[in-house]
């Protein structure tokens, strides 16, 4: 059973946008939650064919928008609302994860009869991966945790103190989407959010309180998230494995739009990794 664009509705917050890919046959299943990444959305690339094939496992797959990522309830994909994208930050991306969680685990959940609220497992893809992390050494309820080409750490990627007070002073700067030409903007309200909340949102620091079995898939030939951060996870984290990818790229190998609607070998790779992981 595949349902898409549900919409999570949230007092004084932006509604949240999900899917969920399940067989539907009333046995309780484990729970997969998907977070994209920076630029991402749920419905990118080959995301859809990952959730079919962990739900052909028998697991209960969600993946969700955040609730600023650029796109809107009445178009999800790509990025129509760059003043909402302009005012996302990481602890905004952690209250959508919380949120989509505490729905998920609710009792008015509409599909509450297909899933095992005790087996939960949070997917992090790179940027997401970070806040998977977090999540998962704040929550108990996370049984399980597997990140795809994960960030190690947010600090250093706000560039040079000169890029930020330049940033500071015009109040917005743009990044580049290469792929819809779009130049994105972000509010210096970014950094300062992250300012306010450094010591919850350092990786290395959640990493490390982690007890959970956790999965480090990372591909060494990732040349936007250098497969030294994924050894970086690794060393911090006594009860986690890593798994390296050979001759593949920051998303496996896909692009968007999905080419021949088939994963790649090194995606499918990954995602069987990962499914065996869980069982």
């Amino acid at each position: 059973m595949i349902v898409k664009n549900l919409i999570l509705q949230r007092e004084n917050n932006k509604p949240i946008v999900w899917d969920a890919y399940f067989k539907a046959n009333d046995i309780k299943k484990p729970v997969v939650i998907f977070c994209h990444g920076y630029k991402g959305f749920k419905d990118w690339g080959s995301w859809d064919l990952v959730a079919e094939t962990f739900s052909n496992q028998n697991l209960f797959f969600v993946k969700f928008n955040f609730s600023h990522n650029g796109g809107t309830a009445e178009n999800p994909i790509d990025f129509p609302d760059l003043e909402a994208f302009a005012e996302n930050n990481y602890t905004k991306e952690l209250t959508d994860l919380s949120d989509i969680l505490n729905f998920i685990l609710s009792e008015n959940f509409q599909f509450k009869n297909e899933i095992n609220s005790q087996n939960i497992t949070l997917i992090g893809h790179s940027r997401g991966g970070g806040i998977s992390i977090i999540k998962a050494s704040e929550d108990e309820r996370i049984t399980t945790l597997i990140t795809w080409a994960s960030v190690s750490d947010y600090g250093i990627r706000f560039g040079t103190n000169e890029d930020i007070n330049e940033w500071r002073q015009k109040g917005v700067k743009y990044v580049l989407n290469g792929r819809t030409k779009q130049q994105m903007p972000h509010h210096f309200q970014f950094y300062k959010d992250f300012q306010l909340n450094q010591e919850r949102l350092n990786i290395e620091r959640s990493a490390k309180k982690l007890d959970i079995p956790f999965l480090i898939i990372h591909a060494k030939g990732d040349t936007s998230v250098a497969f030294n951060e994924a050894n970086k996870l690794h060393s911090w984290t006594p009860k986690s494995e890593l798994f390296e990818i050979k001759d593949s790229n920051h998303t496996f190998d896909t692009s968007h739009p999905v080419k021949n609607n088939k994963l790649s070998k090194t995606m499918a790779l990954a995602v069987e990794k990962s499914i065996d992981f869980i069982k």
